[in-house]
């Protein structure tokens, strides 16, 4: 009986050791803390660095215009491009620094403020803008529709060695500096329409497309030989201009011609064909609009018969 006494006891104070020591077990969710959760001051928001560093890149690449600064934690001497990224603007400025929206504006608004700047493309349309405001370095597409530019300066597109567009319709545009297209070496796209433009400026020899539709060019707007060296123009539009000729000689690279409503009455013989060469084919014109002029297309057949299509306009 004693035996089974003492048996007994023993059994209940291992169960009581056993139970007092699963009690006391701390559990830790993850083997790289030092102590227990519970008794750290905010269990909930611990990252790693890296993690850390990304969430912060995130949130500012998330919305380019507002200001936002990345305090790095690396070591002395590591290399700052192995940092978190810092925000980069359109002219590849830190966000850290004056620079973080663009270059200041006229009205003392930094460019990427007053517009919309997304990669390389600044969006100013309806901005109720009065000039040209500064642009990035790195800009390739430059939209300001639909605001009250009068004039665009010879320094307006300087030093923007990477502009392939340009479109600035329906504002007030009555000038047009003579060099403010000429020294971009990359201008492909040019679009003036809906202004008030009585002379073209010089037009750089890399446009494939122009549309100055519906200004005040009239007849002499267009300089003799103004498209002759614009071997890569594909697209030229001069609708509703007062144009009384078709401006020659036109680059064998255009596709398409729009001259509607103009006051155009003549077209000679040489205008798109060689008169000598009865063999010439110009197979790249498919597209010429003349409807709207006062010009009879029967009475100078050979003036389009090298070309694939007729053009559109009055045939009697």
């Amino acid at each position: 009986m004693k035996t089974f006494v003492n048996i007994f006891l023993g059994f209940f104070i291992f169960e009581t050791v056993g139970a007092v020591s699963i009690a006391d077990t701390v559990i830790y969710d993850s083997e790289f803390y030092e102590e227990p959760l519970g008794e750290l001051p905010h269990p909930f928001v611990y990252f790693e660095n890296e993690q850390s560093d990304q969430l912060e890149t995130e949130t500012g690449t998330a919305l380019p215009s507002v200001t936002h600064e990345s305090f790095s934690s690396a070591p002395l001497g590591e290399d700052p491009e192995e940092e978190a990224s810092t925000p980069k603007l359109i002219d590849g400025s830190s966000a850290q620094g004056s620079g973080v929206l663009g270059p200041q504006a006229h009205d003392d608004l930094p460019t990427c403020l007053l517009c919309t700047c997304l990669g390389t493309t600044v969006y100013c349309d309806d901005r109720e803008l009065h000039v040209i405001p500064p642009l990035p370095k790195k800009t390739m597409y430059f939209y300001s529709r639909y605001n009250r530019i009068r004039r665009i300066n010879r320094n307006d597109f300087a030093n923007l060695s990477n502009l392939k567009r340009i479109d600035l319709t329906a504002n007030f545009i009555s000038e047009i500096h003579e060099d403010a297209f000429r020294r971009l070496p990359q201008l492909q796209e040019l679009v003036l329409r809906e202004n008030r433009i009585r002379q073209l400026p010089e037009l750089p020899s890399t446009l494939t497309f122009i549309d100055v539709s519906k200004n005040r060019l009239g007849r002499r707007g267009i300089r003799n030989e103004a498209f002759k060296d614009l071997h890569e123009l594909q697209h030229l539009y001069i609708t509703d201009n007062n144009l009384d000729h078709i401006p020659l000689p036109l680059p064998e690279s255009l596709q398409a011609l729009h001259l509607q409503n103009n006051n155009i009455q003549e077209m000679h013989e040489d205008t798109f064909c060689k008169m000598k060469d009865f063999n010439y084919v110009r197979r790249a014109l498919e597209d010429v609009r003349l409807d709207g002029n006062p010009i009879n297309l029967s009475k100078t057949p050979y003036a389009y018969m090298c070309l694939p299509r007729l053009p559109v306009g009055n045939l009697i």
